[in-house]
């Protein structure tokens, strides 16, 4: 399906016009032969005369039936008895075919901010946004403006098999109408589900934090790729992704955005417990690293000053106090001797 752009004229104000004229005339045609045929008896001429504007008053209407009032970044796809004629995409008062008739399968579904596609018959929407979104769809315009979808958080697992909780935020718009309305059954709730699928498909090659031997980029050399430390490359890969599968659906993905990422409740307490380890080991290597230089430097400079002669025995001990001072995780208590330490 390829679409086409429509460069109807704007004439929908003088059909108007021409409209409310006509039925002007007609009603004061009827008037004034009723009047006449009243005063001075029937005649074939005022006959004629009210009949047809009696016609016109009744059937006058129909060409209001070819208005199409667009805004700016509004279009409309047209049929005429099943055929895709056009679609109308720059805004102004058109008049079109009577017998024409708009085409939107989505017209009365609402993609959520917050939550996944909705309808608009839904009994979770109060009278007025479902009253309000009625008129809005009254014409079964497309729009074109950049949306924004924000899927409801999906439990997934990672590379690893550890379950994680993640939600991302997808910017698009409209770009081939006709793809929109006729290749897919419903483009709004098409790009939802694909947008799960493509998010299902990349995070499970990543893990959730820096882990080794994990190949994330398909190359077979380790990396160290991550969701949380490479949330951009990890956004850009689901923007191709959602973009390769909605592309026959006349859809441009701008953007994809991680909003939420975390472990699942029922490992989250247990991770933080190997992050909280972690950061302990690090710690502690760190600690003992200083330390163990710390000593060495005291025994140099006490050995260049020649403060006092060590043997290998009072060394030892002097480290071992030493590297318990430092490492200690409570102040040291300490000892006064007044004798030898034999």
């Amino acid at each position: 399906m390829k679409e086409i752009v429509l460069n109807n004229r704007k004439n929908g104000m003088a059909v108007l016009l021409g409209v409310l004229v006509l039925y002007v005339l007609a009603i004061a045609g009827i008037v004034a032969s009723s009047l006449q045929m009243s005063r001075s008896g029937g005649s074939a001429a005022l006959t004629a005369v009210m009949i047809v504007s009696i016609v016109a008053v009744s059937i006058g209407w129909f060409p209001l039936c070819g208005l199409r009032v667009l805004k700016p970044q509004e279009a409309v796809v047209l049929t005429l008895f099943g055929k895709y004629v056009g679609t109308l995409k720059d805004n102004g008062f058109y008049f079109i075919n009577p017998f024409c008739t708009s085409v939107n399968p989505a017209a009365k579904t609402r993609l959520g901010q917050s939550g996944d596609v909705k309808s608009a018959s839904a009994g979770n929407l109060d009278a007025a946004v479902a009253a309000a979104m009625s008129f809005e769809n009254t014409g079964k315009k497309i729009s074109l403006k950049i949306m924004t979808l924000s899927n409801n958080r999906q439990k997934i697992n990672d590379c690893l098999g550890n379950p994680i909780e993640i939600g991302i935020a997808v910017t698009w718009r409209i770009v081939d109408t006709a793809k929109a309305v006729f290749n897919v059954d419903n483009y709004k709730e098409f790009l939802s589900l694909q947008c799960d699928s493509a998010l299902r498909n990349i995070v499970r090659l990543y893990p959730y934090d820096v882990a080794p031997d994990v190949d994330t980029t398909g190359d077979g050399i380790a990396d160290e790729g991550s969701l949380r430390g490479s949330s951009e490359i990890v956004a850009s890969r689901i923007r191709d992704e959602i973009q390769e599968r909605v592309t026959e659906a006349g859809i441009e993905i701008v953007e994809a955005r991680i909003t939420y990422l975390a472990y699942a409740p029922e490992i989250a307490a247990v991770m933080l417990q190997r992050q909280q380890a972690s950061a302990v080991i690090d710690a502690r290597k760190m600690i003992v690293d200083g330390a163990v230089g710390m000593v060495e430097m005291a025994l140099e400079r006490l050995s260049e000053k020649e403060v006092v002669v060590l043997d290998e025995e009072r060394k030892a001990a002097m480290v071992s106090n030493l590297l318990v001072v430092l490492c200690g995780n409570h102040d040291a208590q300490p000892v006064v001797n007044s004798g030898s330490l034999y």
